[in-house]
């Protein structure tokens, strides 16, 4: 009998797709099966899996949608790609981090705020109220007034009240905590605003804030400020927000506090450029709300109680805790909002997510963390033949948590769903039904498909990933001896549990434990801080089409100073964002049409060819290479460009080394960081950082979106900085940089409370003859198979 048509459906076709740096790729997909990409960074796995396949499965159902309601949605250019058949719907979890707003938290980012809100309404006693009345982001208002309204063709005036109960800490405003602002980090007393007195960053006299002092009349902008009346200090700092008219242009005057509560402090601290970052470090000291003890509630909130326990306690309770709390408890009358929120709790603690609470701010989760959360909405949906789209989902997870995550995986194929995973952790890809693999190399030499079937075909081929999918790190046979020791003591950040540590310095270590042991805690609460310190995070590097590598690393300032010199114009004639730009498009390149509902078309601007600069300044040569040729260098001819010769450049050269040393030599200098990867971004972090001064370099999980081809020249590159006599601590999970410490701090045994405690330190052949502790059991595993 032959199938039905229907049943015949059963494969993702993509034909000649060219997003990025894809190369006409043409690829077959079985549905209903777990596909995992493997390649190098930069070979084109994310072109392939979510520039091209993801985004026109979104850009497809938006179109189901009325003109209007498309109107308000983000529009999508169709992907450069032939032929797309037999996609199903996609759910995209990416490594983005979570809304950095300070408001927001795991609770609020999930449902389990809005549900723990109305059980207490329904269950709380004393009851106080609506569930609004438990929100910290609802605050209490009320008003009454005359209201006008025509009655029979009468106007009639009557009384009306109105008012809102919401859990908002009146204090505090709902942040949890209260600020102080240092008032010499503000301003030199002793100066004028005119001498530049504002030590603010971006409060300059020459913009549009001289313009508004020195038009507003309320003080003197040529007295210094330790001159000024009490009348006139208020002005400059406290003033509301006022309208005034400065030389026939209405402009609003705001006083300098409030202006930096509004500009600064309404943003999350990780969220904010580095310069401005320092600046509130320096200017702001932050305290817990005495009125609230950081719980952000009003006293009303926090005295409702279910089980004897207020939804204040609720929230801090680690959720593991919290779930075991939620099953004890027992309501018919909301018998099926409580099996949601275990079943929600439930998810959080099976994902690997117990050690979190609630009131943790979303913000401050790193990227795989905010990978899982977002993945716990779609672990009970009842959605079947979805294609769910991963992004390296082992990404901060210990070998001992990947196995529970490759369970997941599994759990989500087995549903009757898609599901393609972008990956480099072998561990990760032996669980596939089918792979495909990206290459040969990265950017303009990848792009192409390699190898596509099943792991075992993928290990007996001879790609680049098949090659080196069984690498084993061996034990170090000798590895150095400390020069002297940092010494941590009483450290109790989190859920650190008073702990003393003496960190060796002079050597490689890894600090290493369970995700939500504490490793972190204890590293960036400790250390981090510490003068000739030079940490490089997670933190995600914001790119814009406009931004690029020369731009990020500060390369194209001494290029464009060359350029100036030798042609004796200019350097901002060399910036496509400011003079130099091709008056037609303003340096962007390309030129944006926006058709309303329809795909906004982008096309490459035809005065400048694509090449941002305007015509004359593409005139100006330096070492035989207009600007815009330089820009379209890729770092590894970059570096031999500006070594000797006419263009030799020092200060070019050493910031292209430090590139050069990151694996990055495929990449060009004028490539938007837009289109880079994640793990590509986080090198580019790496190499910019490794050009600032320090002792001490203190990596968080560089690994991160490396192939394991990479990963041998990451331990060069760890070697040489070592060796050069630097003291280098690497937060890490990948057993190959354990094999290849000097030294090892393992935290644990668990995660959350269950961690925070130091339980080995000594050398990797001791870690691993001794087993007591799970680094211990799969490093030991690991290097087994060397």
């Amino acid at each position: 009998m032959s199938p039905h048509a229907a049943d015949t459906h059963d494969l993702i076709r993509v034909v000649g797709a060219r997003e990025n740096n894809l190369k006409d790729v043409s690829v077959e997909l079985p549905k209903r099966r777990l596909t995992v990409f493997t390649g190098v960074s930069g070979s084109g796995k994310s072109s392939l899996v979510f520039a091209t396949i993801a985004a026109e499965s979104q850009r497809m159902i938006n179109e189901t949608y009325s003109s209007f309601v498309q109107g308000f949605m983000p529009s999508q250019a169709r992907p450069d790609v032939d032929v797309l058949e037999g996609l199903t719907t996609a759910i995209i979890v990416d490594q983005e981090r979570m809304g950095s707003d300070p408001r927001s938290t795991v609770g609020t980012a999930t449902d389990a705020n809005a549900m723990l809100r109305i059980l207490f309404s329904r269950l709380g006693d004393p009851h106080v109220g609506p569930p609004q009345a438990f929100s910290f982001n609802v605050a209490s208002i009320s008003g009454a007034g005359a209201v006008t309204t025509t009655k029979g063709g009468r106007e009639v005036k009557e009384r009306r009240s109105f008012s809102v109960l919401g859990g908002m800490c009146p204090r505090c405003e709902g942040r949890g905590a209260v600020n102080d602002i240092d008032l010499t980090a503000l301003y030199d007393a002793s100066k004028s605003l005119n001498e530049g007195a504002l030590t603010i960053p971006g409060y300059s006299m020459e913009g549009w804030y001289g313009r508004i002092y020195r038009g507003c009349g309320w003080f003197d902008p040529d007295k210094p400020i330790a001159d000024y009346s009490k009348r006139e200090l208020d002005a400059l700092l406290h003033q509301e927000a006022t309208k005034i008219k400065v030389d026939g242009v209405n402009l609003t005057y705001l006083g300098l506090i409030p202006q930096i509560q509004k500009s600064f402090l309404s943003k999350d601290r990780e969220a904010m450029q580095p310069h401005v970052r320092a600046f509130v470090d320096r200017a702001v000291t932050f305290t817990t709300c005495p009125e609230c003890a950081g719980t952000r509630l009003t006293e009303a909130a926090r005295s409702s109680k279910v089980g004897g326990i207020s939804i204040a306690d609720a929230c801090a309770m680690q959720i593991s805790d919290l779930a075991a709390w939620a099953h004890g408890l027992d309501e018919p009358s909301v018998a099926p909002l409580l099996r949601n929120l275990r079943d929600l709790l439930d998810s959080f603690v099976g994902i690997g997510l117990g050690y979190l609470s609630l009131d943790r701010p979303s913000g401050t989760l790193s990227g795989g963390e905010a990978q899982r959360t977002k993945m716990i909405r779609h672990l009970g949906s009842s959605l079947t033949d979805v294609t769910y789209v991963f992004d390296e989902p082992t990404i901060g997870l210990h070998p001992h948590d990947i196995q529970r995550m490759n369970e997941l995986l599994l759990r989500l194929r087995d549903k009757g769903n898609t599901v393609l995973v972008v990956e480099h952790k072998p561990e990760a890809i032996a669980i596939a039904d089918h792979v495909v693999d990206l290459g040969p190399r990265a950017g303009s030499a990848g792009g192409e498909i390699v190898f596509e079937g099943t792991v075992e075909g993928l290990r007996a081929s001879d790609t680049l990933t098949g090659r080196h999918l069984d690498d084993r790190v061996a034990l170090k046979p000798q590895v150095r001896t400390a020069t002297e020791h940092l010494e941590i003591r009483g450290a109790d950040t989190h859920n650190l549990q008073d702990v003393d540590v003496d960190v060796p310095l002079g050597v490689l270590t890894v600090v290493t434990g369970v995700a939500g042991s504490g490793k972190s805690s204890l590293i960036h609460g400790a250390m981090a801080k510490r003068e000739g310190v030079v940490v490089v995070d997670q933190g995600a590097i914001k790119g814009s089409r406009r931004s690029n590598p020369a731009t990020y690393t500060g390369l194209l300032e001494p290029i464009r100073k060359a350029f100036a010199k030798a042609n004796g114009v200019k350097p901002a004639l060399f910036s496509a964002n400011s003079e130099g730009a091709c008056p037609h498009c303003n340096g962007a390149g390309t030129i944006v049409t926006d058709l309303g509902p329809m795909a906004t078309v982008t096309s490459t601007c035809e005065v400048c060819e694509g090449r941002r600069f305007s015509a004359d300044v593409l005139d100006y040569t330096f070492g035989g290479r207009s600007i815009a040729d330089v820009l379209d260098l890729p770092v590894s001819e970059a570096v031999a460009f500006f070594s000797d010769g006419d263009a030799r450049l020092p200060a070019a050269h050493k910031i292209l080394t430090h590139l050069a040393d990151v694996r990055l030599g495929y990449v060009t200098l004028g490539q938007p960081l837009s289109t880079l990867s994640g793990g590509e971004r986080q090198r580019i972090k790496l190499a910019t950082r490794m050009g600032e001064k320090g002792g001490t370099y203190v990596l968080d999980e560089p690994t991160t979106g490396l192939h394991l081809a990479d990963v041998e020249q990451l331990l060069a590159l760890l070697d040489r900085l070592v060796d050069a006599g630097k003291s280098v601590v690497v937060i890490e999970h990948h057993q190959a940089v354990m094999a290849h410490a000097d030294w090892i701090i393992d935290l644990g045994p668990g995660a959350g409370h269950d961690g925070g405690r130091v339980v080995f330190e000594g050398t990797p052949a001791d870690l691993v003859a001794d087993r007591s502790t799970l680094t211990g059991q799969h490093l030991a595993a690991y290097v087994a198979g060397a």
